[in-house]
């Protein structure tokens, strides 16, 4: 199987990599929603984060990704008391897939061939500790959104259906890309994504040139591009590993907690979801960084991704979110 694009390769798109290498680091954040031009690196981004990232131990053959033999819901696999390796999960999740697919269903096949009642996993639960990614996610049907919604609140999935009562963790980073000019995405699921980010083909043309170069080079010799790419990622690896390590030790002063609350109070912001998922992102940024303690060029960096997409529409102002967002930085952190 070919490897993935080297993370470290992609041009350009700065802050959709640095969102991705956060949520990384601290999974709580809420994952990732990219919306932008078509052929900007959304999925390659995606696939090649979680492909420099370190192996997840699990049961051997646990289709739920398990940590350990007690989490693991299936008793034919738990009998086996072995841990292995296996890559981080990225798991695609098509907008015509079926509500049996995703949340899991009985095994047909065996219900017919040996008469045995047993659940087949789903999608949610091949994502288990790993990414679950939706393109084109302003394009998914609603009962699917409601299923999402559900799973994403409790990080377990649960299913009740045809005789079967399974419960199951469900815990992954959701990545979504889209393109907004086919459709607004709903806003219960809007708000679920921690991170926002929007991405542009580059104008500049050496920018553009590099692009074809790299990629150009990947596909006609990808063992040597990536050899060649390899100690870039080895050294973004370690410094994902060294903040997850350093986060929970992360000092956050009362300061920065007022400068987060009069922040999303400016911006008019629903709810609390918005100072919580500022403070997360910028404490992982500062564990990123190899920073003790959160400061406030933290909070202006990542104000944007965590705040743009959390603001009600004024028919008044007609500047973008994001310069509202910016213009709100410069006047509440200054």
């Amino acid at each position: 199987m070919t490897h993935p694009f080297p993370f470290s390769a992609i041009v350009g798109q700065d802050e959709m990599k640095l969102a991705m290498v956060l949520t990384a680091i601290d999974p709580s954040i809420g994952g990732v929603l990219v919306f932008g031009d078509r052929g900007t690196g959304k999925s390659t981004a995606v696939r090649a984060l979680a492909a420099l990232l370190p192996p997840i131990k699990v049961v051997t053959d646990c289709p739920y990704n398990s940590a350990s033999f007690a989490q693991c819901p299936d008793p034919d696999v738990i009998k086996t008391r072995k841990l292995v390796n296996r890559p981080t999960p990225v798991i695609d999740l098509p907008l015509g897939v079926t509500e049996d697919r995703v949340v899991g269903a009985l095994d047909i096949e065996k219900a017919l061939t040996e008469g045995k009642k047993q659940f087949e996993p789903g999608l949610l639960a091949r994502a288990h500790r790993g990414y679950l990614y939706i393109d084109e996610v302003n394009l998914l049907e609603d009962h699917i959104v409601d299923l999402l919604l559900d799973v994403a609140v409790s990080g377990e999935n649960v299913v009740e259906r045809e005789g079967l009562s399974i419960r199951h963790p469900a815990r992954f980073v959701l990545v979504g890309s889209g393109n907004p000019e086919e459709g607004e995405l709903r806003p219960q699921l809007l708000d679920r994504f921690g991170l926002s980010v929007e991405v542009a083909s580059p104008t500049d043309i050496e920018d553009r040139i590099e692009v074809i170069r790299r990629r150009d080079a990947y596909e006609n010799d990808a063992d040597a591009f990536l050899e060649h790419w390899s100690s870039e990622d080895a050294a973004l690896r370690k410094a994902i590993l060294s903040g997850r390590r350093r986060l929970a030790k992360i000092r956050t002063d009362d300061a920065i907690l007022a400068e987060c609350a009069k922040l999303c109070v400016a911006l008019g912001s629903d709810g609390l979801r918005g100072e919580l998922t500022l403070l997360r992102a910028a404490r992982a940024l500062a564990a990123f960084r190899g920073n003790r303690i959160v400061k406030t060029s933290h909070l202006r960096e990542i104000a944007a991704s965590a705040l743009r997409h959390r603001l009600r529409r004024d028919p008044l102002d007609e500047a973008g979110s994001t310069t509202r967002v910016l213009r709100a930085v410069d006047q509440v952190l200054a």
